[in-house]
């Protein structure tokens, strides 16, 4: 549901439960279940049932939201921050156990190199003392610039050091050779969210507290008042440029948009005064036929700004990014400045993020991996990643019914889905084989040096695989972050350990909770092989067309129906739901929550006692759909829901947990809603896609 690379074309999060784990699959029980966890709190709920009706969002959690503010140090509070503050508290302890026998941990090992980055981290005396003096070398050098070949190189050398500028650098599969990795190659440089805030009137205050940001910043490193200012005017224009030429969100979801596979000459005549062969031999990678640059438009402006925008702005531009980037891990003046916008004025958080949780999304980061081998060690069993697997493939069994039941596809369609639902694989709580930190050396009580190593160690990492062919067990996500996704190139469904806990699974709840929690997560991310997006990759992560051209208008009208259904949601006065950008989203709930209710009917079809039973007065089907309502509780803060409508790919929460249930005739049969109910969509406003 979120994404935590930008390798990641799709990606969202989830899973699932039970009877397959307890041994009673396919087995009628006749006996009266008992369940030891409950999380759905029936005091919170509406006494009124009527009122699922009409909204299940207020029915399940009015109460919980109204008790529950955000608190000062967040943007947001919901279901996934209640989890991710448990997987930060499991991490800080592993941590400080880390950083207490650092000298005693073997050299490279997971445990030094989290011991080694977490003391220095915390060592605020020292980074105080410190000041700025980590970034003086690099601002130095920013400031020895002088012609274009200078500003080059500089880029050159700073991609190298893992240092991104002006663009972005990553690799992943071939959209049209899936088997082997290549250079992607993307816009990027701006310091605001979409280039709609460099161009709209509505967007002019966030630009004047912005240039202030900028020009305070730069003050801090001892330019004066009067140059500030000037600097930050320029880099305000530097990025209006850029953004003129950059694709909005929704453009960056088509995969055509953002893949342009070109071969070194070619990218050279986009941008004769950028060697890109020089480049990449630079950042050590092997680009063998080419790599993909997107988009081209984009490239050509900065070629083209090599060439006509004064040395004096590029140093400014580059000098204040360098500045923004390294901020959050200087001195405690950087560190407010770059809260005091990013944090307070663009997201309203009232209070800065303490410093150990701080740390520790830096080190998931740098060294994520490794501070996930020990997270497992201590928070994931081998027993509880056999029952999620289980329980992936109870979903599967379910979506491949769903697929093969469909009376909108043709019979030629279908078999290429169903081809691609064979090839499905499941990755579930953590890699089989941990990634190897040899060569990575840290430092005591030298933070900022430690985060520049373990950068450059990833970039080095990172351009070594390309060219290399592609591994489909490779995690692009460390095991205590509370996310799932879903990978269209190498068709992988991936759900890390930290999200297998409840209020999304527990061995010990009943099936309903599960089943609307991971069960509809895990459909969730199997569907996104099926979104919008996920469409147009085949069973072997090509992106390639494999419907007939009637069942494409098909499907395209029925997404479109969606996109209308969320267009017309409205969470703050004069801002819209965007249903084309959450689109790939709402498909993936949509068909993960139906799938995934088909799945808990197949369990209860086994087990007559188990449909049966009733939990605080509530059935199996109600609790589902109230789990599904759960999970997406949640109270946010204005300024930062501005930000989601404009740049998510993500619905507001409070519209997720409506927006699926509205369109599936088992919630209104679960809650006996009936026509004319806001959450009993009827006709041709009811979808149905997958």
């Amino acid at each position: 549901m979120q994404t935590h690379t930008r390798a990641i074309a799709t990606a969202c999060s989830v899973v699932f439960l039970f009877a397959a784990c307890s041994g009673k699959s396919g087995q009628s029980d006749q006996t009266e279940p008992s369940f030891k966890e409950n999380w759905l709190k029936k005091s919170e709920i509406d006494p009124d049932r009527r009122v699922a009706c009409a909204d299940l969002n207020q029915y399940v959690n009015a109460q919980w939201l109204a008790e529950n503010p955000v608190p000062a140090d967040k943007t947001r509070w919901d279901s996934f921050d209640i989890l991710n503050e448990k997987s930060l508290n499991d991490q800080r302890a592993i941590a400080e156990a880390a950083a207490k026998n650092v000298n005693s941990a073997k050299a490279g090992s997971p445990e030094q190199l989290v011991g080694l980055l977490y003391a220095a981290g915390m060592d605020e005396a020292a980074i105080e003392r410190a000041g700025f003096d980590p970034i003086k070398p690099e601002l130095d050098a920013i400031a020895a610039l002088h012609d274009t070949p200078s500003i080059v190189r500089y880029l050159t050398d700073a991609f190298a050091r893992g240092i991104e500028q002006v663009f972005i650098l990553f690799r992943m599969a071939d959209y049209k050779n899936p088997a082997a990795q290549i250079a992607h190659v993307r816009q990027g440089g701006l310091g605001l969210r979409t280039p709609d805030y460099y161009a709209k009137a509505d967007y002019a205050e966030i630009r004047a507290a912005y240039v202030a940001h900028i020009a305070r910043l730069l003050q801090l490193v001892g330019i004066d008042t009067q140059s500030a200012q000037r600097q930050a005017e320029q880099v305000l224009a530097f990025e209006t440029r850029l953004a003129k030429v950059s694709l909005s969100p929704v453009e960056l979801r088509d995969p055509q948009k953002r893949y342009h596979f070109v071969s070194v000459a070619q990218a050279n005549a986009i941008t004769p005064r950028l060697d890109w062969g020089a480049f990449f031999k630079a950042q050590g990678a092997d680009i063998k036929t080419g790599f993909s640059l997107a988009p081209a438009k984009f490239f050509t402006e900065v070629n083209a700004m090599l060439a006509d925008t004064p040395v004096e702005q590029w140093q400014a531009y580059l000098r204040f990014h360098t500045l923004s980037d390294a901020a959050p891990h200087l001195s405690s003046a950087f560190q407010n400045e770059h809260f005091a916008f990013y944090g307070k004025t663009l997201n309203g958080q009232q209070e800065i993020t303490p410093r150990w949780k701080r740390l520790l999304y830096t080190m998931d980061e740098s060294i994520g991996m490794a501070l996930g081998q020990l997270y497992v060690q201590q928070h994931f069993s081998a027993d509880a990643k056999k029952q999620a697997r289980a329980l992936v493939d109870n979903l599967r069994a379910a979506l491949k019914t769903r697929i093969e039941k469909l009376d909108w596809m043709s019979d030629a369609t279908k078999k290429k889905a169903l081809e691609k639902w064979q090839t499905f694989l499941p990755k579930i709580g953590y890699p089989d084989q941990w990634r190897d930190w040899s060569g990575l050396k840290l430092k005591a009580g030298d933070y900022f040096g430690n985060r520049n190593a373990a950068a450059q160690f990833n970039h080095r990492y990172q351009m070594s695989r390309i060219g290399q062919p592609s591994d489909w067990k490779e995690w692009l996500m460390p095991p205590q972050i509370v996310n799932a996704y879903y990978n269209p190139t190498d068709n992988t469904i991936n759900f890390p350990a930290a999200i297998l806990q409840p209020p999304f699974f527990h061995a010990q709840a009943d099936d309903a909770l599960n089943y609307g929690g991971i069960g509809a997560v895990i459909g969730h991310e199997m569907t996104h092989a099926y979104d919008d997006q996920g469409s147009q990759f085949d069973a072997q992560g090509k992106h390639a067309d494999w419907w007939t051209s009637a069942d494409r208008k098909a499907f395209n009208a029925r997404t479109a129906t969606l996109v209308k259904q969320f267009d017309v949601y409205s969470p703050l006065p004069g801002l819209s739901v965007n249903g084309t950008l959450t689109l790939g989203e709402n498909i993936a709930d949509l068909g993960g929550l139906a799938t995934a209710y088909d799945a808990l009917q197949i369990e209860l079809n086994k087990r007559p006692a188990l449909a049966k039973l009733k939990i605080d007065d509530d059935t199996q089907n109600q609790r589902f759909f109230m789990n599904w309502a759960l999970i997406w509780r949640q109270n946010i803060r204005p300024e930062a829901l501005k930000v989601q409508l404009n740049a998510s790919l993500h619905a507001p929460a409070q519209y997720r947990a409506i927006g699926a249930p509205s369109n599936l005739s088992s919630f209104s049969e679960a809650f006996s809603c009936t026509a004319g109910d806001p959450m009993a969509r009827t006709g041709d406003a009811k979808v149905k896609i997958w």
